[in-house]
């Protein structure tokens, strides 16, 4: 079920430049961007994984997590393979560092998955497991059809994804919580193979826009642990958005290419909250410990 991609734009000799992230890949016929999920057909970007789910699971709200958004509720989970991030220490690799051959999935149209919803005694439709924004076709149609059937909608995102598709999205998206990995570019670039700016320009429109945001930051021993960089991360969120604003502080544990580190303390975790707090955040809670 592939489908014609949304923002690129047409270069010489059938070569396309994918616009949705800020990786600008260039693809050249035949080949695919980082994500591994579009594909350049004969000068023509196309979506492989548009209604090809990998993954469908019926979970706490509190799990993506959001704890001020419809608490105590029950939401569909939906994801497909792909990510246009390499983290290393991603806990849904085997899905999102997949590509579309390996077969891991189902075929459900947007309208099915409103269906399946329904079915389940669901209200809210959560895109997350891999990074959204690499399926944002499929999930700009389901959230459309989720708005027309009175149903809510949640993004979990790494927030690696450019303004105006952002934008674009935002009238049929309820909820984000975007993961905040740190503050330090270089973690950004040698953990996660991304930048760090256009997450905080994402952080910013999604906040400016009202939609509801909570931020998530994975604490990860001897990469971004330190004191100095929760107090970084914390103060940008006060100084940049407001004091109001849910943050997530969760422990690590080893996997994929990390799994030499050990787990995170939750004494670590604990001492994040802390901080924060005393820094003048109102909502900050603790996960994974």
């Amino acid at each position: 079920m592939e489908k014609e991609a949304l923002f690129y734009r047409q270069l010489e000799d059938n070569v396309v430049q994918c616009q949705l992230c800020p990786h600008f890949c260039t693809i050249r016929p035949g080949e695919r961007g980082k994500c591994k999920a579009r594909e350049n057909q004969n000068g023509m970007l196309i979506s492989l994984v548009y209604g090809r789910p990998c993954s469908t699971a019926v979970d706490p709200i509190e799990k993506k997590p959001f704890y001020h958004f419809f608490p105590g509720s029950r939401t569909l989970t939906i994801a497909t393979v792909g990510c246009n991030l390499s983290c290393k220490h991603c806990q849904n690799w085997e899905i999102s560092q997949a590509e579309i051959e390996q077969g891991i999935f189902n075929e459900i149209s947007p309208s099915g998955i409103i269906k399946l919803c329904k079915d389940l005694n669901s209200s809210i439709i959560s895109f997350s497991y891999t990074e959204p924004s690499v399926w944002y076709e499929y999930m700009l149609d389901i959230s459309k059809l989720a708005k027309e059937d009175g149903l809510h909608t949640a993004m979990i995102t790494n927030g690696f994804i450019n303004p105006e598709p952002l934008k674009k999205l935002m009238p049929y998206i309820d909820a984000f919580n975007i993961d905040l990995k740190s503050l330090d570019e270089k973690f950004y670039d040698e953990i996660c193979g991304a930048r760090l700016k256009p997450v905080l320009e994402a952080i910013k429109i999604v906040y400016k826009s009202g939609k509801h945001l909570e931020l998530t930051n994975l604490i990860i021993p001897g990469l971004n642990d330190k004191e100095e960089y929760i107090i970084k991360l914390v103060k940008w969120i006060v100084e940049n958005l407001d004091v109001n604003v849910p943050l997530h502080f969760s422990a690590f544990y080893p996997c994929y290419k990390l799994e030499h580190l050990p787990p995170t303390n939750p004494i670590s975790v604990k001492n994040a909250r802390e901080i924060a707090i005393k820094l003048g955040m109102k909502n900050v809670y603790t996960g994974n410990i």
